[in-house]
């Protein structure tokens, strides 16, 4: 089993669960860690394990031994990062969402061939197997066919202007950060809609805090869709079905509880899930290095065109909705 140098490129809170988790993988070395504050950086390095703590992403990129960078730096960042990584002849894996808008994704893909590297959009709940035991049946057919979706992301963030939630500069709102999964369970599930409708209410700070959106699709299908960052909700994903429905119980970004019922039976029935250490986190990263092994460029479960797919939609629910970020219009 190749071993694979991975390196950090950022040092938040979703870059402490990664790292937890790249520990609980024998194939997983952790490198290296950069943050723009050295300090930070060294306190990863005590903390983990990591072998280099770098005070700059720059000379972290210029080592040779790097093999795969994790970016974990905010959503207005992703694409800056992607690009300096890509260019420096490293595999990527990039936190959700891909980028802030379908350009800078096409740009990145783009970089990604040119280099002959590896990228692929960090969106974890696609590898987890919980999350795939619930897949498997909604796409067997013993539902009978699928007509909608109905899907929820919604807490109340603590209210920090100069905050990655609140704050526009760091695309701050509810659509990239916890949207973006609603977005996705349709997604993979009915494919582009033809017809998107929203409602958004916009907060003190000029972000969009909480969002409804209305899908439809050419075969009438629907989603129903809805985050927020401002009120708390069950934050789950429900499949209805011509005989059935399945539902994705609290927490659906990472499912712990699957129900389905069928036309006939009494009361639902919860599905048996795997049960697994860790924060899931290391799935995604197991697959990268699987696909790594093989020297594939892309992931053959989470390919380029589904991320493609689902900026492109982000794109159009944005229009809708009128929000806007400081970043794109330079």
């Amino acid at each position: 089993m190749k071993k694979y140098n991975w390196a950090l490129l950022g040092c938040g809170t979703i870059a402490v669960k990664m790292a937890e988790d790249l520990n609980r993988l024998p194939n997983a070395n952790l490198y290296a860690v950069a943050s723009r504050n050295k300090s930070k950086a060294d306190e990863y390095l005590k903390r983990f394990g990591f072998e280099k703590a770098f005070g700059s992403y720059e000379e972290m990129l210029a080592d040779p031994n790097v093999d795969i960078v994790y970016i974990s730096t905010p959503h207005t960042y992703h694409h800056k990062h992607t690009l300096m990584a890509l260019k420096a002849k490293k595999a990527v894996l990039c936190e959700k969402p891909f980028a802030m808008n379908s350009v800078q994704v096409d740009e990145m893909i783009a970089c990604a061939r040119v280099n002959n590297v590896f990228l692929m959009e960090a969106f974890w709940t696609r590898f987890l197997p919980n999350y795939n035991v619930a897949l498997d049946i909604i796409k067997s057919g013993q539902l009978g066919e699928l007509k909608m979706v109905n899907a929820n992301f919604a807490f109340t963030a603590d209210f920090v202007p100069e905050g990655r939630f609140f704050n526009p500069a760091l695309g701050g709102g509810s659509l990239l950060d916890v949207g973006v999964y609603t977005i996705f369970f349709s997604l993979i599930a009915l494919g582009k809609p033809v017809e998107i409708k929203t409602i958004a209410n916009f907060g003190t700070t000029g972000v969009e805090e909480a969002i409804l959106m209305s899908f439809k699709y050419t075969d009438n299908k629907l989603a129903s869709l809805m985050s927020s960052i401002s009120t708390h909700a069950t934050s789950h994903t429900e499949y209805c079905f011509t005989k059935g429905y399945l539902r994705i119980n609290k927490g659906a970004y990472s499912p712990t509880t699957v129900s389905i019922w069928k036309e006939g039976d009494a009361t639902e029935q919860m599905v048996d899930v795997p049960i697994f250490d860790g924060h899931g986190y290391l799935f995604e990263a197991a697959h990268v290095m699987k696909c790594l092994d093989t020297d594939m460029k892309e992931s053959d479960i989470l390919p380029l065109s589904f991320s493609e797919d689902l900026i492109e939609i982000m794109d159009r629910v944005r229009e809708s909705a009128g929000i806007e970020f400081p970043i794109l219009n330079h």
